[in-house]
């Protein structure tokens, strides 16, 4: 099979389903997110040393593709070809954000991203995955199952990164670098 098709050179791809819509139409925009949260996430699993850190952003990953898939298809009767959401990962992220949380200093003021390099890199999944929740948000019109459940998984992602981009800090060290709003402000 080739990679390349060229049936998207004019702009426009298909969804799962067939429909034909352009390359930048909400949809796709969504899925794309998606994507490209996923990418980053497989960078952190390369990076990071924790076999249970590791193991749980491969079972985040799986399910991205899976929410990738469904936000492509349209028609809900495809959706039953597909493989069926993980129901459980959402609280198996809440689960890992406590317990991480559980070994964090009490958040008292923003934080700036960075730290070390493997924060960055969550902090950069978090701020990609919270482009795709918003990105999926205006699909919640037309399809109940954007709310009930791509848009929490993507909630949770982004608080999980979060999370995570501390926990990694904290774990080599290095401290937080806080958001000092006055050295914001213009001098007179």
């Amino acid at each position: 099979m080739k990679v390349y098709t060229r049936k998207g050179d004019d702009g426009k791809t298909h969804l799962f389903g067939g429909r034909r819509v352009a390359k930048n139409a909400p949809r796709i925009e969504a899925y794309g997110a998606v994507d490209e949260t996923n990418s980053w996430l497989g960078l952190l699993r390369d990076v990071i040393e924790d076999d249970g850190l590791r193991e749980l952003l491969l079972r985040i990953q799986q399910e991205a593709f899976v929410v990738g898939a469904h936000l492509a298809t349209v028609k809900p009767e495809l959706r039953e070809k597909l493989p069926a959401p993980d129901e459980d990962i959402v609280g198996a992220m809440e689960a890992a954000i406590d317990r991480m949380d559980a070994d964090l200093p009490p958040l008292k003021t923003f934080i700036l991203p960075g730290g070390h390099p493997h924060a960055s890199y969550a902090h950069i999944a978090r701020t990609v995955c919270r482009r795709a929740e918003r990105a999926a948000v205006p699909l919640l019109e037309d399809d109940p199952w954007v709310g009930r459940y791509a848009l929490p998984f993507l909630n949770r992602l982004s608080d999980l990164l979060f999370v995570l981009a501390r926990y990694l800090v904290h774990r080599r060290g290095q401290k937080e670098i806080p958001w000092q709003p006055e050295r914001s402000q213009p001098s007179a």
